[in-house]
Order: C-alpha cells, then sequence, then structure tokens
C-alpha cells in the first residue's frame, strides 16, 4: 500500500522544529522525499537526518538561498511537487513603541519570503501544469491580539497572498492554500509561558480559552496539511482551513 504523498518532492521552510518538522515527518511518512529548507544547520540537519530527507541550509529572507533551494532541488530530484511555507516568526509590539526595524523584519519573513519561494517554484510547476503551495498562516490572519503588531498585519497579508495567487493559477493546474494555526505546542509557545511568573499556570490559562480545553499539537497541523498536499483535495484552492480547536467561532469567553 502506498502513501498519500507517495513520490512527491517537497520542500518544506523552517522544518527544523516545530510545525515544520512534524510536516516534515509526516511527508516522509506518506511516502514523500522531503527537502528540509531551514536556516539553523543543526537542527535543519537533524530532522533531515532523522526523516531520511535532504536538508538544504537556507535563509527564506535572501534572494540567493532561495535561488538556490530551488536550484538544488531541481538538480536533484528533476521537480517540485508541494512547497510549504512554514518559516516564520512572532514579532509583537504595541505600533507606536515598535521600532520600523521590526516592520521591516517581519514583513520580510512572514509575508515577503513566502512570495518569494512561491515564485521561485512557480515555473517548474507551472511548466508541468501541477503543484501544491501551503502557507501556514495564523488566525492572527482574521483575528486581532492587542500588542501583537506587525504579525497580524502580515498573516492577514499571507491569506490574500494564497488567495490570489490560487485563483491567478487554478486554471494552469496549481492549487494555493493555506492552514491558520491557533495556539500549537511548539518551542515557541513554551518560551513565550517561560516568560511568566508561572509558565504552568499560564499554559493552563491559553489551553483553558479552547472549548476542548487543550490547545493544538503540531501533528495536527502536519496532518492538513498532507491532506492539502495530496491528491485527496485537487478541488480545495484559494482556501485557508482553520485548526484552534473551535477558539475563533467563540464570541466570548
Amino acid at each position: 500500500m502506498t502513501g498519500r504523498l507517495q513520490d512527491k518532492i517537497a520542500i518544506v521552510t523552517g522544518a527544523g522544529r516545530g510545525i515544520g518538522a512534524a510536516i516534515a515527518r509526516a511527508f516522509v511518512s506518506e511516502g514523500a522525499q522531503v527537502v528540509v529548507a531551514e536556516l539553523d544547520a543543526a537542527t535543519g540537519t537533524a530532522v533531515a537526518t532523522e526523516v531520511g530527507g535532504y536538508f538544504c541550509r537556507c535563509d527564506v529572507t535572501v534572494q540567493t538561498d532561495v535561488d538556490r533551494t530551488i536550484r538544488e532541488t531541481l538538480d536533484r530530484f528533476g521537480r517540485i511537487d508541494v512547497l510549504v511555507n512554514n518559516a516564520g516568526a512572532n514579532v509583537f509590539h504595541r505600533p507606536h513603541e515598535m521600532p520600523r526595524s521590526e516592520w521591516a523584519r517581519c514583513m520580510a519573513l512572514d509575508l515577503e519570503a513566502c512570495w518569494a519561494m512561491a515564485e521561485a517554484v512557480l515555473p517548474d510547476m507551472r511548466s508541468r501544469r501541477a503543484g501544491a503551495i501551503i502557507n501556514i498562516a495564523s488566525t492572527h490572519g482574521f483575528k486581532i491580539i492587542p500588542h501583537t503588531f506587525p504579525y497580524p498585519v502580515a498573516k492577514h497579508g499571507l491569506i490574500g497572498l494564497t488567495r490570489s495567487l490560487g485563483i491567478e493559477y487554478a486554471a494552469e493546474g496549481l492549487r494555493v492554500n493555506a492552514i491558520a494555526p491557533g495556539y500549537v505546542d511548539t518551542e515557541i509557545a513554551r518560551n513565550y509561558w517561560a516568560g511568566f511568573a508561572d509558565p504552568a499556570a499560564e499554559r493552563q490559562r491559553a489551553e483553558d480559552l479552547h472549548p476542548p480545553r487543550r490547545i493544538g499539537r503540531p501533528e495536527e497541523v502536519a496532518m492538513t496539511a498532507v491532506f492539502l498536499a495530496s491528491d485527496e483535495a485537487p478541488f480545495i484552492n484559494a482556501e485557508t482551513i482553520t485548526i484552534d480547536g473551535g477558539r475563533s467561532a467563540l464570541f466570548h469567553d
């Protein structure tokens, strides 16, 4: 029995930890060949070694790194079936207190890099009239939490990018979708809780905000990415799938 992504070639950015690493593992378990495109050589190499993937050091905000990653993937595998734009970072400020450099950093990593990677894979995908691009957005893309500026601005933009590219290239056989996770148990979340006097209490507060009384797991996001990358979702395009346990459907707590 073959996997759901058997023989597909996938690039996953930011795959050295958290959601990206979970996606790399899930893709390989379903038969894909995965390029771990990661800035941190230590974590990227570790994940690539674990899953039997190919590590490519990539700073997605640097065009020469983007171009080299695509070139190495095509040289090694001959095509690119799936791109997962997962690399990103939380950039949280009160707007009037934010250094302008933080705006530039956030937009470069959380929005512009996703377009740079997509732009780079388009020639191959368009030439074959096939391919799936999956952008890891966030519930920040449609809900606002005070003092998290400008991260929601970038994620709103990423959802717009997803819809725009999905419509633009649908007739050429490409699909572009996004996943919007809410709270997920990653190193980023744990580091955030560690900044409080009582990290365990802060984690419990986050879990209690959600209808299932828990937060998400990276593997749950990863399996949604598997579905969107697979041939099981041929008519899902320009869409954003929310993974937050129903939190965003609540009117109030």
